[in-house]
């Protein structure tokens, strides 16, 4: 597992530690519903009661942070800093993983789909009011996929799929043959037109 916490964030999340005023204090980091598209990077104040015992521990030269155990595969690459302004500072988490973990080649077939699907095609069809998501996996590595918000009904859906979503998939996912649209576009009420 791989967090960054620059000193600037460690000196800056300490200091906050310290006004607290508690002994043992420390720092919780987590992610609020991980894994889905609401996913939220989250930092708290831990309080020595409040640690749990399958928290991961990570201590580091000016602070001691618990991550939650089901949020850790969220939290891989994720990046703590704190940069002073004019006007004070501010402190940035990014989690590039938080709405679905990272992946590999042994990772299950629907992981991998789901991993591209938020991580690089979903990006694209949210411009468009769009969005895609998995429905299952058909014998023959055929992803059967549900198009929503403004590309259903969309009359660019059919170029979408063929050159967009199934091209980006079958490139990026081994052993995915095909995709197939499981959408009703008949329903046109938000469609992308």
């Amino acid at each position: 597992m791989n967090i960054t916490i620059t000193d600037s964030a460690q000196e800056y999340l300490s200091g906050l530690l310290d006004k607290q005023g508690v002994e043992g204090m420390a720092v919780r980091i987590f992610i609020q519903q991980p894994g889905t598209p609401y996913a939220e990077t989250c930092l708290a104040y831990c309080r020595p009661e409040e640690v749990i015992f399958t928290d991961e521990i990570l201590d580091l030269p000016k602070l001691r942070v618990y991550m939650e155990a089901q949020s850790v595969p969220f939290l891989d690459e994720a990046f703590v800093d704190y940069a002073t302004e004019k006007m004070g500072g501010q402190l940035t988490i990014k989690a590039p993983n938080a709405k679905m973990p990272k992946v590999n080649a042994d990772s299950p077939i629907e992981d991998q789909i789901n991993y591209v699907l938020y991580s690089d095609i979903n990006p694209s069809l949210a411009a468009h009011g769009g969005e895609v998501k998995l429905v299952e996996v058909l014998e023959g590595g055929v992803a059967v996929l549900q198009f929503g918000g403004g590309c259903q009904g969309c009359s660019a859906v059919d170029l979408t799929l063929k050159e967009g979503v199934e091209k980006t998939l079958v490139d990026k996912v081994p052993g995915l043959t095909a995709v197939k649209d499981a959408t009703d576009h008949t329903v046109t009420d938000n469609a992308f037109m």
